[in-house]
């Protein structure tokens, strides 16, 4: 295999189509349709050193993945956190066979996995960007952003945009769309990721308790944002998202029940572990796929 093509193994049901159909829906995303059989994506690296395209392919027991633009093992790991094929699927499908209700989910949305955000600056920027404003908006201002601060990427003939580097953030001398206050926030998140303290390694080696409480000290970012942080950025696996008011209502479609107290969507999930975060998420797909 050489520096710049990979096979990404799967251990467990997964699905590549799957993960390429929930981005293209996924408003901070606003990625492109997919091709048939593959995907681009274009994004800076974990490092945020450089800006990199990949091209992603299903292959038998996983994915194959071109990357273009170097640093090719760095991304390779990094796709792998955001495919979610760093853990083992194995394991959470046998929270399907433990949990019912959780294995009727997990067959019928054929080897999804959470998908997340290229690195947890970006979705800390996306916070800083979103915050107070509509999705559409927000979203319109995230793509401004990635055309007139962010790196273009050619994968193929194809263009793709990606999202400003926190270095290039803090040398745009103006970030268009944006207030004065929330570009200030988008450089202190920018200012917070080049001190280390948005790198995803870090983020999961704190006790849960503590990353959210390290990601709160980010301006403008509050439980809500800081635990999407470290679930779809970090990749925290087994964290219950409790500041995710839909997740309650997702609860109740899928159990059959009224809207749980936190007692007891805490009781629920006890039955997710180790992958809770990963069950909140499917839970949450479901749910927007029954109410259209």
């Amino acid at each position: 295999m050489s520096d710049d093509h990979f096979t990404l193994r799967a251990r467990g049901p997964y699905s590549l189509a799957a993960s390429a159909r929930f981005l293209e829906d996924f408003v901070p995303a606003a990625q492109a349709r997919a091709s048939s059989d593959h995907t681009h994506w274009a994004f800076a690296t974990d490092d945020g050193s450089a800006h990199v395209g990949v091209c992603l392919q299903p292959s038998d027991g996983g994915v194959a993945l071109e990357v273009v633009g170097g640093h090719g093992p760095a991304v390779r790991d990094q796709v792998e956190r955001i495919l979610s094929l760093d853990a083992d699927g194995e394991a959470f499908a046998a929270v399907g066979r433990r949990d019912p209700v959780v294995g009727r989910i997990q067959d019928r949305l054929a080897g999804l996995r959470p998908v997340l955000f290229f690195t947890p600056y970006e979705a800390a920027a996306w916070a800083a960007i979103s915050h107070r404003i509509r999705l559409a908006q927000a979203a319109a201002i995230k793509q401004r952003l990635q055309r007139e601060v962010g790196v273009e990427v050619v994968i193929h003939g194809e263009r793709r945009f990606a999202f400003p580097s926190a270095e290039r953030v803090l040398a745009a001398g103006v970030l268009p769309g944006l207030p004065e206050r929330k570009a200030s926030n988008l450089r202190g998140v920018a200012e917070a990721a080049l001190e280390g303290r948005l790198d995803a390694a870090h983020l999961r080696g704190l006790a849960p308790d503590e990353a959210i409480t390290e990601l709160k000290t980010l301006p403008g970012i509050g439980d809500f944002y800081a635990q999407l942080i470290l679930i779809r950025a970090a990749g925290s696996a087994d964290f219950l998202p409790t500041a995710e008011s839909r997740l309650r209502r997702a609860v109740a479609h899928a159990y059959g029940i009224d809207e749980p107290t936190q007692e007891r969507l805490e009781e629920i999930a006890e039955a997710w572990r180790p992958f809770r975060s990963w069950v909140a998420f499917l839970l949450r797909v479901s749910y927007a796929d029954a109410a259209g």
